[in-house]
């Protein structure tokens, strides 16, 4: 029986998935895998990307993302998921230059950006969209890093596909409700504000066959 659950929608289950999972896999890769449910640090303002079920009160009303500096809060946890075209063989290694969805745990929705300003800074709007992780398009991200694959830790760029907006962090503070947070947006050039690292989380350990445990016994391929 595979106790990592597909879905995970309460701060319960979250724990509960995170506590399972590393029972059942570890933490020992040196490297990001598909399926991993990770915390995302803005290596130059140190935070960690966030999401909750707070809307924009402008552009696109859609759910806000931002990054926050507390460690321990259950609403930065994001899974690592394949897109709509390309799925993602959970436990693969992501590869430098692979396009990927960033789906946000609690909520289900999807990292995304367009054309909206965003709200502090007037860059390029990044928010949450979908629903139980479907979304379109524009919730698709591509990994920037130096060697083959993504690496715990490296510092690495995501790169909006249909942008080419690179996902930032430039010190912006939001006021109420979410005092302190910082704003999350995309910008064009590429600099010291859109480094990130992976922090806390669940990687997923390569299976030797598609589809199976160490043991042999069946594994979901879908997070």
């Amino acid at each position: 029986m595979d106790h990592c659950t597909t879905s995970a929608h309460t701060l319960l289950n979250t724990v509960l998935i995170l506590w399972l999972c590393t029972r059942a896999f570890g933490t020992e890769l040196g490297f990001v895998t598909c399926g991993s449910v990770v915390k995302l640090l803005n290596v130059r303002h140190n935070v960690r990307l966030h999401s909750h079920d707070v809307r924009y009160g402008s552009g696109s009303g859609q759910q806000s993302v931002t990054g926050v500096t507390t460690v321990e809060d259950s609403n930065s946890y994001w899974s690592v998921r394949g897109t709509s075209t390309a799925v993602c063989q959970r436990g693969t290694p992501v590869r430098c230059g692979q396009t990927i969805r960033l789906t946000h745990v609690n909520t289900g929705r999807n990292l995304h950006s367009h054309y909206f300003a965003s709200p502090l800074s007037s860059n390029q709007e990044v928010s949450a969209f979908g629903e139980e992780g479907e979304g379109d398009s524009l919730d698709e991200w591509t990994v920037l890093c130096g060697g083959a694959v993504w690496e715990r830790e490296e510092s690495v760029r995501f790169q909006h596909t249909a942008t080419d907006g690179l996902l930032s962090v430039t010190g912006e503070q939001y006021g109420r409700p979410i005092h302190g947070q910082r704003e999350v947006h995309a910008m064009l050039t590429a600099n010291q504000h859109n480094y990130w690292r992976a922090m806390e989380g669940v990687f997923m350990k390569p299976s030797e066959a598609p589809g199976t445990r160490d043991n042999g016994s069946p594994l979901h391929t879908e997070f």
